[in-house]
Parts: C-alpha cells; structure tokens; sequence
C-alpha cells in the first residue's frame, strides 16, 4: 500500500502510546449526529477501560498513523471480553482517528495494515459497531461480517484464513 501524501507514516504502536490510545479510545465512541459528547471519564468506566489499561500485553497488537511525529490514529487489536466478544482466540479491534484527519482513509489503511500482521498470528478479528455508525460501511467493505446483533449494536467478525 502506497504511504498518504504529506508526512503521514504508520508505525507499530508500542506501550508508550497508552496515553494516545486512551485519547482514541474516546474518539472511537460514537455519538449521533446532534447529540452531546459524553464525558471524557467514561473510558475509565470498566467496560471500556478494557480496551486500553495496562496497554503492551503480549497479546496487544496496533499500528498508529503518525503526522510529522504526532500521533493522529490509531489501530488495535486485544485479546479480551469487551462488547465485540466471540471466543479467547479471536480479539477485538478498535480504531480511531482524530477529528481533523477524519475522511481521509486512514482508518482503512490502518485496520489494513493491522489485519496483515494480524493473519501471523490470529485466525479472526471481531468488533463491536453501532447499527448507524456508518463506519459499520467501511468493516463491511474490508470483509467483516456480522455474526450478532440487537437493537443498537452488532458483533462482526472477519476470518484471516481466507
């Protein structure tokens, strides 16, 4: 995959990057259009912190997208129960990036890149998705599939054996 134009470069993400991927954990929540944000405390709220603490576990996977040294997105994989749950072998995927770097595919090349690495040591990789966020759209077009769902939410899933 080609490098976006300007300074933007992907990197593995290491434990250093617990303080941005607390930051993203934030932004990856969704909140329909018109609705108030919620309070930034509510990652640390056991049900999401989750997806964050304690990051570098050796099962704990990412890549971040980086301009001119920053931090702008991020990929990540985690091996845990949290809301995309489908077995102890396949983890949960998030991803984020921050609002100005919005629309311009970096989460697509990200979650790509993430995926590829991912194949070496994971057969599948889940997530949990709002029925209308409508980067349910982008999941679907990389091949994820839904294998639940309820009023609000749906698991997907994407074998890395194909």
């Amino acid at each position: 995959m080609a490098e976006p134009a300007g300074c933007l470069t992907f990197r593995p993400s290491t434990r250093d990057d617990e303080p941005f991927l607390w930051e993203m954990l934030y932004q990856a929540i969704f909140v329909p259009h018109g609705m108030p944000l919620p309070d930034r405390d509510i990652v640390k709220h056991s049900n999401l912190a989750r997806y964050v603490e304690g990051w570098g576990r050796i099962d704990d996977m990412g890549v971040a997208a980086v301009d001119a040294g920053i931090p702008v997105g991020a990929a990540w994989l985690r091996l845990m129960i949290g809301y995309g749950y489908v077995d102890d072998q396949t983890p949960e995927l998030s991803v984020a990036v921050l609002p100005e770097y919005r629309g311009q595919g970096l989460g697509t090349q990200m979650i790509e890149r993430l995926l590829q690495v991912a194949k070496s040591r994971y057969h599948a990789v889940s997530l949990s998705v709002s029925v209308d966020n409508p980067a349910r759209r982008l999941y679907e077009r990389l091949g994820f599939k839904a294998v639940s769902r309820d009023d609000a939410s749906m698991t997907m899933r994407i074998d890395l054996d194909q």
